[in-house]
């Protein structure tokens, strides 16, 4: 028998039911935004009508379209979440709060990674359980993804989906004192994609004073597009869909078609006489802007917002172990990673040799890649962001290896969500090809590293010393937690 009543709260637009487990309660699938249906697709989001009655927040909702995801022979499905489930209200929040009555409860909300263009609040790693349990009312949400979401094109505001996120967070300002939360202790938080967007959000005008904290996990201050990148792929997009490159023509096609092109788009070549491509070509969205997030945060956007960021030590293992492309690399193959992402290759690779003599092939391309990715933006976002010294910035390495895949998986990208969500005991994350591979993870990390990142949303310090421009002060998350000053400032220097 059920001796709890379940939980209804009321919000700006009306009340919602949600379930509760325990001491937490959970409510799922509550609308941000309009849903974005035919043109409201490539429109900023729109307020969400209100509604009579209660609304059930007891069951998942509808995802943004999105093509099935998969990374070779490693299980990302508790990453990815159940792919598309179609219907259109899905800019949509779940919320996880304490049961216990009393509020002021520090607020985190999470914004998933996939590339840009896969992911959910479904996916089983982005329970916020852990956090509730522990006085957090943590956050989830849907945001547009693929061509609806990032495709740069005329006749629609740019990063749609990241307009989604500040639209999301102005839900939190307007409703989250209703779960208990306290509207001026939000902390914004992402992972890959996700976190790349909590980058672009700081950087954001239109953001300020809607978070107080935010934590960034291997994203990138300088993983975005020019406009003129941005235009390569909108030109190639209308191209394979027969359609003008204008916004208007876009309303037009369908979902399915909009989600079957943006599949299609991958390879194109965004190199220009003057950028790079930020992503070394596997995605071909991002944020489009002629200034990059780190440039926009050193100038001082952001300066009052303290700052948790970091990267893992082998992130680019995971586009090359699960793929068969790891063991068999060549010196060229470390060559070609490096002209992909830097002006001056052979003086990277040599730069890598120095810094981790007798590493394979397969170690030096995937040190390249990871930094090219990830560890090159977020030295260059702690580095902005400490140069103002009115808000803190806290830098971490998550080190401790997973032996999936044959041992080979290593302290690869995602490899650190389960334990900042407290979830590394969930049965599909184990196993020789699943994300934290065959054996038990030490059962302390899981417990340390929820709390610190809860910690930091807190009080603004995860328990180690800032992060700044002289020390470079980084935390080495393993089985023993190491401080360490710069510990990569070679390679740091290589690519500033």
């Amino acid at each position: 028998m059920n001796h709890h009543p379940e939980p209804v709260v009321t919000t700006a637009q009306g009340a919602v039911r949600g379930l509760r487990r325990g001491g937490t309660e959970a409510f799922r699938n509550i609308p941000y935004a309009a849903p974005p249906r035919g043109a409201r697709r490539f429109a900023p989001p729109q307020p969400h009508e209100p509604w009579d009655g209660i609304r059930d927040a007891t069951a998942p909702g509808p995802t943004a379209p999105q093509s099935e995801r998969k990374l070779g022979s490693i299980d990302m499905s508790a990453y990815f979440g159940t792919g598309w489930v179609r219907g259109e209200d899905y800019l949509t929040v779940n919320v996880f709060a304490p049961a216990a009555a009393g509020g002021d409860r520090p607020v985190m909300v999470f914004v998933h990674g996939g590339g840009f263009v896969a992911g959910s609040t479904r996916s089983a790693l982005h329970d916020g359980s852990a956090f509730a349990r522990d006085g957090v009312v943590l956050v989830t949400l849907n945001y547009r993804l693929g061509i609806p979401g990032f495709l740069d094109i005329p006749g629609a505001p740019a990063n749609r989906g990241l307009l989604d996120v500040v639209a999301a967070l102005r839900w939190v300002q307007e409703n989250i004192a209703a779960f208990g939360g306290d509207p001026h202790n939000v902390t914004l938080f992402g992972q890959s994609a996700g976190a790349t967007i909590v980058g672009g959000v700081l950087a954001a005008p239109e953001a300020t004073g809607l978070f107080r904290r935010a934590i960034v996990q291997s994203g990138s201050g300088l993983g975005a597009f020019t406009t003129g990148q941005a235009a390569r792929v909108t030109e190639a997009a209308a191209e394979y869909l027969g359609a003008e490159p204008h916004a208007d023509a876009f309303t037009k096609i369908s979902d399915e078609r909009l989600v079957e092109a943006a599949s299609r788009l991958a390879g194109i070549d965004l190199h220009t006489g003057t950028h790079h491509d930020p992503l070394i070509g596997l995605s071909p969205f991002s944020l489009v802007l002629d200034t990059q997030p780190a440039v926009s945060v050193a100038a001082g956007l952001s300066a009052g917002v303290d700052l948790l960021i970091g990267t893992n030590a082998e992130e680019g293992n995971l586009y090359l172990v699960p793929v068969d492309r790891y063991a068999g690399s060549t010196a060229g193959d470390v060559h070609d990673a490096a002209a992909r992402a830097h002006p001056r290759p052979a003086q990277l690779v040599e730069t890598y040799r120095k810094s981790r003599p007798g590493a394979s092939f397969g170690e030096l391309r995937s040190a390249i890649m990871g930094d090219a990715l990830f560890g090159a933006g977020s030295w260059a976002l702690a580095g902005a962001h400490a140069a103002h010294p009115e808000s803190a910035t806290f830098g971490y390495e998550f080190a401790w290896r997973s032996r999936a895949l044959g041992g080979q998986l290593g302290a690869a990208h995602a490899v650190e969500l389960p334990f900042v969500f407290d979830l590394a005991h969930l049965p599909q994350l184990h196993g020789p090809a699943a994300l934290l591979g065959p054996d038990a993870p030490p059962a302390e990390l899981a417990a340390r590293m929820h709390e610190a990142w809860i910690r930091f949303a807190g009080t603004g310090d995860p328990g180690w010393d800032a992060y700044d421009t002289g020390r470079r002060a980084t935390m080495r998350i393993d089985t023993e937690w190491t401080q360490a000053d710069d510990p990569r400032s070679r390679e740091r220097r290589a690519w500033s």
